[in-house]
């Protein structure tokens, strides 16, 4: 099940950049984000970047280490993460046109395995909604704390 949304932000895409890549500060801009714990880093670039991601999801907390997969400066990077029988991949993209830069972004979840099969069936348009709602605040909080500086 793939879930996108993006938001055209008034900014640079170095600024953007700085902003989706501050992954050790990310609670303090993405109001979706309890806490997050870095436990790898990288000897340079972000190939590697290795955290501990903690959300409220249906009114609980849920956490999930995610690590950094492929990246490339001021354009994207990929993340991965394992859970209850899923694979989550994600992209975050930075783009530009005439209408200004869109900063995107998809998930991805992959069941592995006949039982998280099985529950991904109804549970996948439950969650689709709920990720696509959580996907567009997320860009959103990084939208205005782009546009603020």
């Amino acid at each position: 099940m793939i879930v996108e949304a993006q938001v055209t932000i008034n900014g640079s895409k170095a600024a953007i950049w700085a902003a989706i890549t501050n992954i050790e500060n990310a609670s303090e801009t993405i109001s979706g984000i309890e806490n997050i714990e870095v436990l790898e880093k990288p000897a340079n670039g972000l190939v590697g970047l290795k955290w501990r991601e903690t959300r409220m999801l249906f009114g609980k907390p849920a956490t999930a280490e995610k690590w950094i997969t492929d990246a490339a400066e001021n354009e994207f990077y990929k993340t991965r993460a394992e859970s209850d029988g899923f694979v989550f991949l994600s992209t975050t993209s930075i783009s530009e046109s005439s209408g200004g830069i869109t900063l995107a972004s998809s998930h991805d979840s992959k069941p592995q395995g006949i039982i998280a099969r099985l529950l991904s069936i109804p549970m996948g348009f439950l969650f689709k909604g709920v990720a696509k709602k959580a996907l567009l605040q997320d860009l959103n909080d990084i939208k205005s704390a782009v546009e603020q500086e």
